[in-house]
């Protein structure tokens, strides 16, 4: 086990170790490497197991030792059977991560270890062929299974059974007499190989003059940063299919990073029909077979395409060729638990380390990416009409202020016309909420008692169709009580404002007649019943989809031509300079699910402010012009993308510990020119399983070394144990 003498080292050489020691990276969350013993020399990236107390860990030898440390005290490492290695350049960006991220390096290391399992050597599997012997009594069974074997491709039992048609007693009889032999095939099946010619897209003038931007990059083999900013339905993904194709023809690898799982549903399809099979891919679904199977597919350069959610950043490719960042704007590419990590900005890192080309995709840029493309540093690559015969659909403000409506209606009379209309014309409609649930918050009409999470300072959502009260940030769960808890009334709690599950339910009453279904992560639990609704949509099975972000972005439905937006006021700012910008992409990717196809497309926006800086950019369809004005208001106050921000998120069961460590943080806090710390203040949710929380914030110019100021304001204070302290460098929420 480790010495108590030994200490973490920040390790930065890449030469071979010492001799008989070598510093080591425990996938934990530590602050450098430790010291061990290796009989042998072993180069950066070597996996090896090292003690570490009782137990016997993973980890990966990353310099010298600093040989602080006595020989005498030192632990062995023993390297993995085939001395298998992290690829040197992933080593690299672990580091330069962890450094910038402000998290332990070991920490971040733990992100590109996911699977131990695909470093142990390949358990092959038992198949079997034909063999040079006919039974003597053959039988109709018999005689199936060997014209199937006849073909001489290797089976499992239970695959030959089923294609045969016969049971595995017939077969395993067949092996007994010799007529099918056994072989032995690797741990699983191999990835197919994509193929860049297997067919060709017609692109238009501008996809065309995009795509070849985008292959020579890829030829060049160089670093270099291109924002595909293309309107909805533009062709985004046929004009970087284009790159991937070069690197493929060109033996290197291709990672496509898409923020959510549901996305992957019919990407995964059009890649086929592009590259003849599907990509690899790499996301939280994945069972652990599933996961050591593309780990290791990826570590020795069979898996060519990779598709994945942000954590496939960390995944080792031996030679990345281009990383494509879908959706370049979305939040999801922020991990906010754990290593805090924003994979947009680390995608384009791991491009630099790798020396290859990066592309962020986007209808809806963010801020940022629209500012680095307008002032050169990032090639902006412009797809300004829809592809084929589609246009852009027809935007207009439905003013609730002017709508006669009960109180527990959210349809207004506009909107319920044009879903009729649509549906008479055999169309599609779709009918877009970003609140899960039936109802946001239950009250008491008569002492006006609300129903709060035990465990949060959050209202508890109703979910009827479950008949519970759910906490959508610690999952806590109750039954919908009979009286209030607070008063003791009987019969008295009532439900607020709406969820999808409320507007389904009215829905239904005006509607009955029509196929409905509700799409959000309450009602669809995984890949598989996000692709069965998805698919669903694509045939018509389904007259109107209702639905939460889910459906707001990436799905292509040719027969939708309607798409309703409930409440567009949901967006409020809370102290967060990016509400605005986030409000107006969400609702314009959910307004480019409309008229893709030939059939134009009408979009009904219901707000009470009409006149917000939001709705007019979105009803008059100038978004640069937002853009701008959202770049300038936030150049007046240095906000992102023109200063820089970091938090610090205290929390603790005890409140006054949180309280009391947050004031002594804030006092401790070094003048800096050109730096602000603001704070501690209550989170916006003070309370969040169980802590209550305390935030600092740190504003600083463009200039300013952060991560170095950071690094000397914390090392002035020593936190209780009691309390938790989370560094999130750019973030993007202020929860």
């Amino acid at each position: 086990m480790k010495s108590a003498a030994m200490k973490p080292h920040d390790s930065e050489v890449d030469a071979p170790p010492t001799a008989g020691r070598a510093g080591v990276l425990l996938p934990l969350p530590l602050s450098g490497a430790y010291d061990y013993r290796v009989a042998t020399p072993l180069t950066r990236g070597t996996l090896v197991t090292a003690p570490l107390g009782p137990r016997e860990v993973l980890g990966v030898v990353w310099g010298e030792s600093d040989g602080s440390v006595a020989d005498t005290k030192l632990k062995g490492a023993i390297p993995l059977d085939g001395l298998p290695k992290l690829p040197e350049r992933l080593c690299d960006f672990i580091d330069w991560m962890a450094r910038y991220t402000f998290n332990p390096p070991g920490a971040v290391l733990a992100l590109a270890l996911r699977s131990r399992q695909a470093f142990e050597p390949e358990v092959p599997r038992s198949a079997y062929v034909r063999g040079n012997i006919t039974p003597a009594r053959m039988t109709l069974a018999r005689t199936r299974t060997l014209e199937l074997a006849a073909d001489g491709l290797a089976r499992s039992i239970g695959s030959i059974a089923d294609e045969a048609n016969v049971t595995p007693q017939v077969v395993r009889g067949l092996i007994e007499t010799g007529a099918l032999v056994e072989t032995q095939l690797p741990e699983f099946p191999s990835f197919g190989a994509p193929d860049p010619s297997f067919t060709t897209s017609v692109l238009n003038a501008e996809q065309s003059q995009a795509a070849s931007s985008l292959v020579h990059d890829v030829g060049s083999q160089e670093f270099a940063v291109s924002l595909l900013d293309g309107v909805t339905g533009s062709g985004k993904t046929e004009t970087y299919f284009e790159a991937i194709a070069e690197a493929i023809r060109r033996d290197r690898q291709a990672l496509i990073l898409l923020p959510e799982i549901a996305l992957t549903v019919q990407f995964l399809d059009r890649f086929a029909a592009r590259f003849g099979c599907r990509p690899a891919e790499w996301h939280s679904d994945l069972s652990q077979k599933e996961r050591r199977r593309t780990y290791r597919a990826v570590l020795n350069g069979e898996a060519r395409v990779v598709v994945g959610a942000r954590s496939a950043l960390f995944l080792p490719f031996q030679s990345l060729g281009v990383i494509i960042v879908d959706e370049e704007h979305e939040q999801a590419y922020k991990q906010e638990d754990g290593v805090v990590y924003h994979a947009r900005d680390m995608a384009v890192v791991r491009a630099h380390i790798e020396k290859c080309p990066v592309v962020l995709a986007s209808a809806t840029p963010s801020l940022e990416s629209y500012v680095n493309a307008k002032s050169g540093r990032y090639r902006w690559l412009r797809l300004r009409e829809r592809h084929g015969e589609a246009v852009m659909p027809t935007i207009r403000l439905v003013d609730m202020r002017q709508e006669r409506m009960n109180a527990d209606t959210w349809l207004s009379e506009r909107l319920r016309e044009a879903i009729a209309a649509t549906l008479a014309g055999g169309e599609q409609a779709m009918l877009f909420l970003n609140r899960r649930g039936y109802a946001p918050l239950t009250l008491c009409q008569s002492c006006g008692h609300k129903m709060i999470c035990h465990n949060c300072s959050a209202w508890l959502v109703e979910h009827r169709y479950r008949r519970e009260l759910m906490c959508h940030h610690c999952g806590y769960q109750a039954a919908i009580p009979p009286k209030c808890p607070q008063c003791g009334a009987e019969k008295c709690l009532i439900a607020c404002g709406p969820g999808v599950e409320r507007v389904a339910e009215e829905f239904a009453s005006v509607f009955p007649d029509a196929r409905m279904a509700i799409a959000s992560s309450d009602t669809m639990h995984g890949p598989q019943e996000t692709q069965a609704a998805i698919r669903a949509m694509g045939k018509h099975e389904i007259d109107v989809l209702i639905g939460t972000q889910i459906v707001a972005k990436g799905h292509h439905f040719p027969q939708l031509t309607l798409v309703g937006v409930i409440d567009a006021d949901l967006g409020g700012s809370n102290g967060d300079p990016r509400a605005r910008e986030r409000t107006f992409q969400l609702l314009h990717q959910v307004s480019g699910r409309a008229g893709r196809a030939e059939k134009p497309g009408l979009v009904l926006i219901q707000t009470r402010n009409p006149d917000d800086v939001v709705m007019r950019a979105l009803a008059s369809g100038d978004r640069d012009a937002f853009l701008r004005q959202e770049a300038a208001s936030r150049e007046i106050v240095s906000a992102p993308p023109y200063g820089r921000l970091a938090a610090i998120i205290l929390s603790s069961h005890d409140g006054e510990a949180a309280r009391e460590a947050g004031r002594a943080l804030a006092k401790a806090a070094p003048a800096a020119k050109g730096l602000k710390v603001w704070g501690p203040t209550p989170a916006f949710y003070q309370v969040l399983r169980g802590r209550t929380r305390e935030r600092l914030l740190v504003q600083a110019q463009r200039n300013v070394d952060v991560q170095a100021y950071l690094q000397a304001w914390l090392a002035r204070v020593k936190l209780p144990s009691s309390v938790r302290m989370t560094v999130d460098v750019d973030p993007v929420s202020f929860f």
